[in-house]
C-alpha cells in the first residue's frame, strides 16, 4: 500500500476518534435544543479566566476555578433567565505560584476577609441566535458593582460520560479592579480585568 494512502487512513481514523468529532455529535449548538430548567453548575469544567497588561508588554493570564450556583433557563423564555454563581477567590492560579500566594494577600484580593466573589445577574437581553446580554451585580473584594458579559451558546446535549443533560456557553467581559478596590501597582499593571468565562451547567431532575 503506497504511503499516502496509508497516512490518509490513518487521518481518517484519528478524526473519528478525536474527542472533537465526537463533541460534533454530542452537543448540539441550536438553541432549540436546550431544555428548559433549573441547572446546576458543574465546577470542574466551570472557569473564569482573566487577563491583564504586565506593564504594557505582555498580557498575564490566570484563572479561578470551583465555581459553584445555579441557572434557571427556558430557550423560549430567555429574558427570564436566573443566573447565581459564587466563585472561591482563594482558587486562583497563574503560571507562578509565588505569585498566587501574594493574590491572595491583604495587598491584592485579601482572601482571609473576602474569600468569595459573587455573580447574581439582575438582566438577560437577547441578542441574536444562541447569544445574549447578561447585566448583573459583581461582588469582588467586598465591593458590588454591576458588570455586563456578552455570552453565547457553545453546546447543549447528554454529557456522554455521566448520562445528564448539559448545556455549555462561553462569556466574555470587561472590569476595573480598582472599581473594587484592588489598586496594587496601578497604573503599571493594567486596571482593566478581561474576563473570558467557560460555564458547565447540569440539568436538574
Amino acid at each position: 500500500m503506497k504511503p499516502y494512502i496509508v497516512a490518509g487512513a490513518v487521518a481518517a481514523l484519528l478524526s473519528i476518534a478525536s474527542p472533537h468529532h465526537a463533541m460534533a455529535q454530542i452537543a448540539s449548538q441550536d438553541p432549540k435544543a436546550v431544555k428548559a430548567g433549573t441547572y446546576k453548575v458543574e465546577p470542574h469544567h466551570t472557569q473564569i479566566g482573566f487577563s491583564i497588561s504586565h506593564f504594557g508588554f505582555t498580557d498575564f493570564s490566570g484563572f479561578f476555578s470551583g465555581t459553584s450556583g445555579s441557572l434557571q433557563l427556558d430557550p423560549a423564555k430567555l429574558g427570564e433567565t436566573k443566573l447565581d454563581v459564587s466563585i472561591p477567590v482563594t482558587s486562583i492560579l497563574t503560571t507562578v505560584s509565588v505569585l498566587d500566594d501574594q493574590l491572595k494577600g491583604d495587598q491584592w484580593f485579601d482572601t482571609a476577609k473576602f474569600a468569595t466573589a459573587t455573580f447574581t445577574s439582575t438582566k438577560v437581553i437577547p441578542t441574536g441566535k444562541g447569544t445574549a446580554t447578561i447585566i448583573g451585580d459583581f461582588t469582588l473584594h467586598g465591593v458590588t458593582k454591576p458588570i455586563t458579559l456578552k455570552a453565547h451558546l457553545v453546546g447543549s446535549g447528554v454529557d456522554p460520560l455521566d448520562k445528564v443533560f448539559t448545556v455549555g456557553f462561553e462569556a466574555t467581559g470587561t472590569i476595573k479592579r480598582s472599581d473594587f478596590g484592588v489598586k496594587q501597582y496601578l497604573p503599571l499593571l493594567g486596571d482593566e480585568v478581561h474576563l473570558t468565562i467557560a460555564g458547565n451547567f447540569k440539568l436538574q431532575q
